[in-house]
């Protein structure tokens, strides 16, 4: 065997360095939710998968996907979190959305290619206030071809690229409320608040149609996820330039995520059953979900529901995560 061929079949030294630094970094155990503010181009699981290094995290989840073209909050779930990051995922969406009026895209926002343009000079706040209290309310959406929804296992921008066409159905979202926030020449910024799934992109051409001039997507900032804001969130950029001893004190406890949630909270032994799955008896009306807290003051248990005075576990820390809650 050559000297080339012996050095071909080793690893380079940067490769070696490269396994030895990730070997180095020792994961930890954390439980909590950080509030990060996405930034533009990152995908969600790349902001993810940054936040969790930095954070030398064992476990983490996001909350649902939030386009790389958008910006704004993305909570993010680390260990015992993850038990209810689908509450989140479920809960309703607040955005920030910017159209730009009198352009039509192939994709439906800025990233397309333009179709139409057409002048929307004339068009007056009452004009685009009576085009949103049109949808109002429930309403169909037909999921678009640039979008992340699967067809046989390949995302439907996948096909859409490759210039086919999928037949899809609609999907019926509520859209709560759409107030004018600023209007400029050429755009209008919206505060959309809606249920999960509700295509913002399409709400725009939809808009635009109804305005008779067309309109894509120029910006799109998600402002709210159920009772979670901006409010105390924190950017990838801000959260790698502190200091690493500081980063997980970032994360608050998992049951902000239930915050809407009622709050029960037991004695020493019964929160021991609790625990353990045994269902109990509480003096307490039914209720859909509850927060379970034992004697002290922060011993977050888990989520329940009430049927008939007898509270029934849905999702259980372990004591150990109880435990590490307690001592964080």
């Amino acid at each position: 065997m050559t000297e080339a061929v012996i050095a071909a079949a080793q690893p380079s030294r940067a490769q070696d360095d490269k396994r030895s630094l990730r070997v180095r970094v020792q994961r930890r155990a954390l439980h909590g939710v950080l509030l990060l503010d996405k930034p533009l181009g990152l995908s969600s699981n790349d902001a993810l998968q940054k936040a969790k290094w930095l954070l030398r995290a064992e476990k983490a989840g996001h909350t649902g996907t939030l386009d790389p073209l958008a910006t704004g909050l993305l909570p993010l779930c680390f260990g015992a979190a993850t038990k209810f990051s689908q509450l989140s995922l479920d809960a309703d969406k607040r955005y920030l959305a910017t159209l730009a009026l009198g352009v039509r895209t192939t994709t439906g926002d800025a990233e397309g290619d333009v179709l139409e343009r057409h002048d929307a000079g004339h068009i007056t706040p009452e004009q685009i206030a009576a085009a949103c209290a049109a949808f109002a309310g429930e309403i169909d959406q037909m999921p678009p071809m640039y979008s992340a929804l699967k067809h046989e296992g390949k995302a439907l921008y996948e096909y859409a690229r490759a210039g086919i066409e999928i037949e899809r159905k609609s999907r019926r979202v509520t859209i709560h409320a759409i107030d004018i926030v600023s209007m400029q020449a050429g755009t209008v910024t919206l505060d959309v608040r809606c249920t999960k799934g509700t295509y913002i992109r399409t709400l725009a051409e939809d808009i635009g149609a109804k305005l008779g001039v067309g309109a894509s997507l120029a910006a799109l900032r998600r402002t709210g996820s159920g009772s979670l804001t901006l409010e105390g969130s924190i950017t990838l950029a801000a959260l790698e330039a502190m200091p690493e001893a500081q980063r997980a004190a970032l994360l608050t406890s998992p049951d902000r995520l239930l915050a809407e949630a009622p709050e029960l909270r037991l004695p020493a032994q019964e929160a021991a059953r609790f625990l353990s799955g045994l269902r109990r008896r509480v003096d307490a009306p039914d209720a859909g979900r509850v927060r379970v807290y034992g004697p002290e003051p922060r011993a977050f248990l888990g989520s329940a529901h009430i049927t008939s005075g007898e509270l029934i576990a849905d999702r259980l820390l372990t004591p150990p995560e109880v435990q590490a809650l307690l001592s964080a």
